[in-house]
C-alpha cells in the first residue's frame, strides 16, 4: 500500500485527525469516494473473528481480574497455561500493554499467546480509570486524552505488584507493549525499578534525561517505514549507551508500524512478526525465569 496512504491514517489515529477529515484527504489519495471506501477496510483494523488462541482454549485457564491502581480498581484479563498436576507451577509473569485502543480481542489474543509461552500474562486496560475500553475504536482514541500520564504510568506500576505477589507467579515480571503500549513499557522501565524485563513493539521512547533510572534490560522492535517513531531512536540509543544500560535493538527492514498486528491487513508483515515474536519469547524465558 502507498506510504502516503499509511501515513495518513497513522495522522488520523495518532494526532488524532477528524474522521471527516480523513476520509476527504483519503478519497484525494485514492483519486474517488468509492476508490476510498474499497481500501478503508484494509486499512482499520477488524476485529478477530479467528483467533490464532482461541478464547476457550482447553489448554489455558483465563479470567477477568481488577487490581488497585491509583485511580481506583484496573481492569485486566488474567491467562495462564493450564498446570499438568494439581499443584500450579510458580510462573514468570507478562504485561501485555494495548495499542492506542485499548484491550481489544486482539490484544486478548495476544495475551493468550504469551501465555501458551509458559507465562501468566496479564492484559491490562488502562483505559479502566475512564470506564474501560469501549467496542468503537474512535471513542476509544478519544478516551486516551482523558486519561492523566502520571496517573498512568502508577497504574501499570501497580500491575508489577499485583503480578510479584500473584500465587501462581515466582515474584518475576516482564511487560511488552504495541504502539502506545510500546511507549508506556519506557515509561514503565523508567517508573518501576521492580520490572524485570521490557520489550517495546514500535513505542515512542521515554526522554534521555530519564534513561538511567532504567533497571529492567529492554528488547525493542522498530519498523524501518515508521519514520514517525523512529526519529526519536539516535538520541535513545545514544541515552541508553551513556548510562550503560542493557538493551538489543532489532530493525525490521520494508515494515510498516504495527507489523505485529494480524488484524490489520495493510501493516501486518508475517515474516517480522513471527521473528520478533520469537526474539520476544527468548529474551523473557530468559530474563525471566526463577
Amino acid at each position: 500500500m502507498d506510504k502516503s496512504i499509511l501515513e495518513l491514517y497513522d495522522e488520523y489515529t495518532h494526532a488524532p485527525l477528524p474522521r471527516r477529515l480523513f476520509l476527504e484527504r483519503l478519497a484525494r489519495l485514492t483519486g474517488s469516494a468509492a476508490a476510498a471506501a474499497a481500501i478503508l477496510p484494509m486499512l482499520e483494523v477488524r476485529s478477530v473473528s479467528a483467533s490464532v488462541v482461541a478464547p476457550d482454549d482447553p489448554r489455558l485457564v483465563s479470567e477477568r481480574v481488577t487490581y488497585p491502581g491509583v485511580t481506583g480498581d484496573i481492569k485486566g484479563y488474567l491467562v495462564r497455561p493450564k498446570p499438568a498436576a494439581k499443584k500450579s507451577p510458580k510462573l514468570p509473569a507478562v504485561i501485555v500493554i494495548h495499542e492506542n485502543r485499548g484491550l481489544t480481542p486482539h490484544i486478548e489474543d495476544v495475551t493468550r499467546r504469551v501465555a501458551l509461552e509458559g507465562f501468566l500474562a496479564l492484559g491490562v486496560d488502562m483505559l479502566s480509570p475512564v470506564g474501560g475500553t469501549p467496542a468503537n475504536e474512535d471513542a476509544a482514541r478519544e478516551l486516551f486524552t482523558k486519561l492523566d500520564p502520571v496517573q498512568t504510568v502508577q497504574n501499570l506500576a501497580a500491575a508489577v505488584t499485583f503480578l510479584e505477589k500473584h500465587p501462581n507467579g515466582n515474584k518475576r515480571v516482564g511487560a511488552v507493549g504495541f504502539c502506545w503500549g510500546g511507549g508506556m513499557v519506557g515509561d514503565l522501565a523508567v517508573n518501576a525499578p521492580a520490572l524485570d524485563a521490557g520489550v517495546v513493539y514500535y513505542g515512542r521512547q521515554p526522554k534521555g534525561a530519564d534513561v538511567p533510572k532504567i533497571v529492567a534490560p529492554l528488547m525493542l522492535h522498530y519498523a524501518s517505514l515508521d519514520t514517525r517513531i523512529n526519529e526519536g531512536i539516535p538520541a535513545f540509543e545514544t541515552a541508553l549507551k551513556t548510562a550503560k544500560k542493557a538493551y538489543t535493538l532489532h530493525m525490521y527492514e520494508g515494515v510498516n508500524h504495527a507489523f505485529n498486528n494480524d488484524s490489520s491487513a495493510a501493516r501486518y508483515n508475517m515474516e517480522a512478526a513471527d521473528l520478533a515474536w520469537s526474539r520476544t519469547i527468548a529474551f523473557f524465558k530468559d530474563k525471566l525465569k526463577g
